[in-house]
């Protein structure tokens, strides 16, 4: 009898731990109904008793319930946390323009990112942004639960208005479409200027993300030398009467990775190459609240006729409240908002664009850039002493913003510093991610504001260290 009972209980084990591994895996999602007992019974081989008796058992666990009448469903607190190591970075991956989105991305709390580029979230205005959400819960039942507006919220496009009049960049109503993102911005863009096979103008070395997503528009990408006051002008000039690109792509200001600021000489000369060619410009102004004072801007200068503003709030508030703009010539909107119900069916949530307006137009935001920019000037001139201990030398000093682009000593491959640091829980940022010609090798993003942690350095000499010995072998 004894043994009859074990047998039994060993069948009834068997059967709950067919269960817990197909929620582990997924296979069973929170909400499925499981196999009905009598299915579950013959698919086991077991008795349709042990079935019941085991789903019992796991309904006790709360992994599983029932429901009257209709058989038994994974709860809602039944799927185990991912493990590190099935969401973690990724060791093997290719070094290119995803790499350092993914691995930043993809990795845990305990995974340093020097290498990201985005501010630590308690740099935010968190309090801020809570007391808007109080107040937005608050709101009417139309905000809460439909679609976004076409052109997006029109407190928020107001605000922005009144900045960009503070430029000197004097717009109109219906100059002005808010977006999803600031890469949704891009992309919108792309889909309304370029077509497959056209060629397209980015800096080298410039934002990864402007080549992944030229890639994905199938288009030819050609890549300007940049110097410490904006692009090469002489190569500027002889790649646009050579390659005839549609579309050129910039920072002008604290330029991504660079931190460098385009000149006022260099600006009047792109915007003079730009009509001899028929050339548009993308102006990317992310980091414009990062610089202690504003510099000069192709969209200002240009008045929005050749040049396209585009920008979001994810660098100074928060990537999480997804909204971009563009800021253009008018009889462009009208194109770019049906793209944008196209592919996205209405403008940005008014969930951002209502946060967003309220933390922007508050009291609180410019008192949170004054500290934001004193920190970030702080951190700057302290990080690179710690890149000079290690004999990395920034490329320029920035004059705001949280990226230095730094030199390896010895021509030191940055991709092989990335994979060693990677390893030891450090996500870097490897230079020929930014280059379309790969020549930024020997180059680094360093985030300062994600390099606090003493821990960044002992690992990135590590890492420069074992490339020293390798190459000495």
């Amino acid at each position: 009898m004894k043994k009859l009972k074990n047998r039994s209980a060993t069948r009834t084990d068997a059967v709950m731990r067919e269960i817990r591994a197909k929620v582990a895996k997924r296979t069973l999602a929170v909400g499925d109904r499981l196999p009905s007992v009598r299915r579950f019974a013959a698919t086991m081989g077991v008795s349709p008793s042990t079935v019941v008796e085991a789903y019992d058992r796991l309904a006790a666990e709360g992994l599983i319930r029932a429901r009257k009448g209709s058989g038994f469903y994974v709860s809602g607190t039944a799927l185990p946390p991912l493990a590190f190591k099935e969401t973690g970075p990724k060791l093997d991956r290719a070094v290119d323009p995803f790499w350092v989105s993914r691995q930043s991305l993809e990795a845990d709390a305990r995974v340093l990112k020097p290498g990201c580029g985005w501010l630590p979230s308690d740099w935010m205005p968190g309090e801020d942004l809570r007391r808007a959400f109080r107040k937005f819960a608050r709101a009417d039942d139309h905000l809460l639960t439909e679609y976004g507006s076409t052109r997006g919220a029109i407190n928020l496009r107001r605000h922005l208005l009144a900045r960009f009049a503070e430029d000197a960049l004097e717009l109109t109503p219906d100059q002005l479409l808010l977006t999803a993102s600031g890469t949704q911005a891009i992309d919108l863009i792309c889909r309304f200027l370029l077509r497959r096979g056209d060629t397209a103008l980015i800096d080298d070395p410039c934002y990864f993300n402007f080549r992944a997503l030229l890639r994905v528009h199938q288009v030819k990408i050609v890549g300007v030398p940049y110097t410490p006051s904006g692009p090469d002008v002489a190569r500027f000039e002889a790649i646009l009467a050579s390659e005839r690109p549609r579309l050129y792509i910039t920072n002008s200001a604290l330029h991504n990775p660079t931190g460098a600021t385009m000149s006022l000489q260099t600006a009047h000369r792109l915007l003079s190459a730009a009509e001899a060619h028929d050339l548009t410009i993308v102006e990317d102004d992310i980091f414009a609240d990062l610089e202690p004072d504003p510099s000069p801007r192709l969209a200002a200068l240009d008045g929005l006729r050749r040049v396209i503003r585009i920008g979001s709030f994810s660098k100074t508030l928060s990537a999480s409240l997804r909204c971009g703009y563009i800021a253009t010539r008018p009889d462009w909107i009208e194109d770019l908002v049906d793209l944008q119900v196209a592919t996205s069916f209405g403008g940005p949530s008014p969930v951002a664009t209502e946060v967003l307006a309220d933390v922007l137009t508050g009291g609180g935001y410019r008192k949170h850039m004054d500290e934001l920019r004193s920190k970030l000037a702080r951190l700057r001139r302290r990080t690179s002493d710690k890149l000079r201990d290690l004999n990395i030398e920034p490329w320029v000093m920035p004059r705001g913003g949280f990226h230095l682009w730094c030199k390896l000593p010895n021509a030191r491959d940055s991709a092989a510093v990335a994979r060693a640091a990677l390893k030891e829980d450090v996500v870097l940022a490897p230079g020929n991610v930014f280059s379309v010609s790969d020549t930024a090798s020997e180059f680094l993003r360093v985030n300062v504001a994600q390099s606090t942690d003493p821990r960044v350095w002992d690992v990135m000499r590590r890492a420069i260290d074992a490339g020293n010995r390798g190459a000495a072998e």
